[in-house]
């Protein structure tokens, strides 16, 4: 795989949740995988978490923010992060800790 500035993020996301002993999926997608799944699907402390890495001022499409969106609905966690917001990776984490009701978050 190219090292592209979205793995570098991917990698980083991959560092921290390694961290917590977090359970990590990334699915792929090409040509066998459902299009518009987030890029890091995670269990941590029975929650759910997906994650959709970008690099730079890229943003979701419009198939990945409907993703996000249904995860959302159903009570999981999401996230958008980027090299620029990386640490809201963990304060998710420490939210899910804390149990506090972020689920269903999407930025």
């Amino acid at each position: 795989m190219a090292n592209t500035l979205e793995k570098k993020v991917k990698d980083k996301v991959r560092k921290v949740l390694a961290g917590v002993n977090a359970y990590v999926v990334t699915p792929a997608t090409h040509g066998y995988g459902v299009s518009g799944v987030p890029d890091i699907l995670v269990c941590y402390h029975g929650r759910f978490l997906a994650i959709e890495c970008k690099a730079g001022n890229n943003h979701p499409t419009a198939l990945q923010i409907r993703n996000l969106s249904q995860i959302a609905s159903t009570g999981g966690y999401t996230l958008v992060v980027n090299e620029d917001n990386i640490d809201d990776v963990e304060d998710v984490l420490a939210r899910i800790d804390r149990d506090q009701g972020y689920a269903g978050a999407y930025r």
